[in-house]
């Protein structure tokens, strides 16, 4: 199993003079961090503009610096030694770009204007659009794996709906925290141990990317409540899983407040798709 990557995420740099932030450098970090834990392989695409106007180069679009016969010829060459991989070694996972890279754009490239248009637009970079059949993600998004699970887990039947979940998403390579496995599942626990779980429970939740949350039931359950409002508070990015087809109004599904701070899902191919999974491992289920 692997990836195809930009070289960058590996070796930062390749990249122009003056152009990576800190934030990017914590997204790469991030992003051999999935790999390693799921045991991925980074296989690194080569990189044209270094081939062409070699490590120490200025930024500039695809228009400014790249938009010559030279280049296009380079092109195909690389995507030649880039089919051959594919062909020895099977279809990769997905390809891992840089969004606004002229070359490895995922979802935004700077292409470069012509009279009055934004130098970047929409769209693959100039070598990624050359393999339109294969799944690209922007390392910023692959980069955000890390989830806490937000449910109710007081039965049986809801601490195995949690385990099912949590194994969904662990095949389609997140890191799940699941507040049962770290000892939250019985009545029978003092003061200290209300303790010991919620300082767990709140770094895991500190820690995470992504909060999943379950909000079945005629009234969402009260702790996922609050971990949903935590999670807002800090910015992160929340994904609301509701199964349950009751209603409490028209376009009220459970909750106000927890629905206009969530996406909302209700379907696990739903979640996924939300998740940004790179792979949708519809077969194992």
């Amino acid at each position: 199993m692997y990836v195809l990557c930009s070289p960058c995420i590996l070796n930062p740099g390749l990249r122009a003079e003056g152009i990576t932030k800190p934030s990017d450098i914590e997204a790469f970090q991030r992003t051999k961090e999935r790999c390693d834990e799921f045991g991925i392989q980074m296989v690194p695409l080569p990189c044209p503009e270094t081939l062409l106007l070699g490590p120490a180069r200025q930024p500039g679009t695809f228009l400014e610096r790249l938009d010559s016969p030279a280049f296009s010829r380079l092109l195909d060459d690389l995507e030649t030694e880039v089919k051959e991989i594919i062909r020895k070694e099977g279809p990769p996972l997905c390809i891992i770009g840089v969004n606004s890279s002229p070359t490895c754009g995922v979802t935004t490239t700077y292409y470069g204007s012509r009279g009055n248009e934004s130098p970047k637009r929409a769209g693959r970079g100039v070598f990624l659009s050359r393999f339109p059949e294969i799944t690209a993600m922007d390392t910023i998004t692959f980069s955000r794996y890390r989830v806490y699970l937000a449910a109710p887990l007081f039965s049986a039947a809801e601490r195995t709906y949690n385990a099912y979940i949590t194994g969904l998403l662990r095949k389609n390579f997140f890191s799940v925290h699941l507040p049962q496995d770290a000892g939250d599942d019985s009545a029978a626990r003092g003061k200290k141990e209300h303790e010991r779980l919620f300082r767990l429970n709140l770094a895991a939740l500190e820690n995470s990317d992504i909060v999943v949350a379950v909000i079945d039931g005629a009234d969402a359950d009260s702790g996922t409540s609050w971990e949903m409002g935590y999670a807002y508070a800090r910015g992160k990015k929340i994904i609301a899983l509701r199964t349950d087809f009751r209603q409490v109004g028209i376009d009220e599904q459970v909750n106000l407040m927890l629905e206009q701070s969530a996406g909302l899902v209700s379907t696990e191919e739903q979640l996924l798709d939300a998740l940004s999974a790179p792979a949708l491992l519809k077969e194992d289920r």
